[in-house]
């Protein structure tokens, strides 16, 4: 197949650190050439990929601070994929309701890639394509009714998260993920310290969320019992989930996947999460780690989860959530997309003769 890729032009694929859906698109990408696709990446210049990159910008956005308006480069990525689309088999759009307009209005036939959740403003925009082709990230995404054609879990490769039998001392909880309200960071806060347990914290802070992080968390970090590190690299974010006893996921909103729980897992740590969104489809409670309807409850967790065997944890992701697994299931959905298409052209064509 001849498969253009689209990813958002906010961070490069693959992301150097921060950006799950970058990851994400960039395994998906190099194994599909690995696979004998010919594949074409629509990402920023900085990109790193097998497939034969194009790109409208030399680089990630979110590090021109000149660049006023995201949109406009969005628009001329848009604009070169649907003006060649008759080249490709098939188009995987991995950002969001941009590429729904263009995709109704030409013959191949698009799959976008659900990465976020729907909000009260793009409901009425997918709801309004409703019949375009759409892949969840979980079953629990899918809150509004589209024509879903599978749910495709995130995978990764576990040999990029090398496996840690026995953390370091002292033993400490990890946090990582976005500085954001609804990622629950205070929360991780609060049960280090109801807990007294060490809490090493990493992510990036938006510029949205800087009053919550210097109001909310920043006066909490004592270099001691709470540690902050910063926007950490892959090396550093895999050393800090793999030392770490546990992993917190404290999330307030409805996760559409969590990508943070299945890299915890890859390394053998444990995870103590909310139950909200796709936890219940990405932990197995009890084993590995805890599916907890309170933050009480997580910090009541804690001990019941050093038991947990920490092979256990790695071999679910290798099994489950790695990237042959999420490839295979994406060729599938593509071959799926292909068939009905030109089901339907014959069809069209079929009844045009009769008419």
């Amino acid at each position: 197949m001849k498969i253009a890729q689209v990813a958002p032009l906010w961070e490069r694929v693959p992301p150097p650190s921060y950006g799950g859906i970058e990851l994400v698109v960039s395994r998906l990408t190099d194994e599909l050439v690995r696979r004998g696709h010919e594949v074409i990446l629509f990402a920023t210049g900085d990109s790193q990929t097998l497939a034969h990159l194009k790109a409208v910008y030399p680089r990630a956005l979110r590090l021109e601070e000149n660049v006023q308006e995201y949109a406009a480069y969005e628009t001329l990525e848009l604009s070169q994929v649907y003006q060649q689309a008759a080249e490709f088999d098939i188009i995987h759009s991995h950002v969001g309701i941009s590429a729904l307009p263009l995709a109704s209005l030409v013959s191949t036939p698009t799959v976008h890639t659900l990465h976020g959740n729907f909000t009260k403003d793009n409901r009425y925009v997918f709801s309004h394509h409703q019949k375009q082709s759409y892949v969840s990230i979980s079953n629990a995404q899918r809150q509004i009714n589209l024509n879903y054609v599978g749910t495709v879990y995130n995978g990764i490769e576990p040999a990029d998260y090398p496996f840690v039998a026995q953390p370091k001392e002292p033993p400490y909880l990890a946090f990582l993920g976005r500085f954001s309200p609804e990622k629950g960071p205070q929360h991780a806060i609060a049960i280090a310290k109801q807990t007294g347990w060490r809490l090493k914290m990493a992510g990036k802070v938006d510029v949205v969320d800087s009053k919550f992080f210097e109001q909310e968390i920043a006066p909490h970090i004592d270099g001691q019992q709470i540690e902050y590190l910063g926007e950490i690299n892959h090396a550093e974010k895999a050393e800090l989930l793999g030392n770490a006893a546990i992993t917190l996921f404290p999330i307030n909103w409805q996760e559409p996947f969590g990508l943070v729980m299945i890299e915890s897992m890859a390394t053998g740590t444990p995870v103590i999460a909310m139950n909200l969104g796709s936890v219940q489809e990405v932990l197995v409670h009890g084993e590995t780690g805890f599916v907890c309807q309170s933050y009480e409850e997580i910090a009541a967790m804690i001990s019941p989860a050093l038991e947990l065997n920490r092979q256990t944890c790695r071999e679910y992701v290798q099994n489950k959530f790695n990237v042959s697994q999420m490839v295979s299931d994406y060729e599938a959905v593509y071959e799926q997309i292909i068939k009905n298409r030109i089901n339907l052209n014959g069809y069209i064509h079929a009844a045009k003769i009769q008419l």
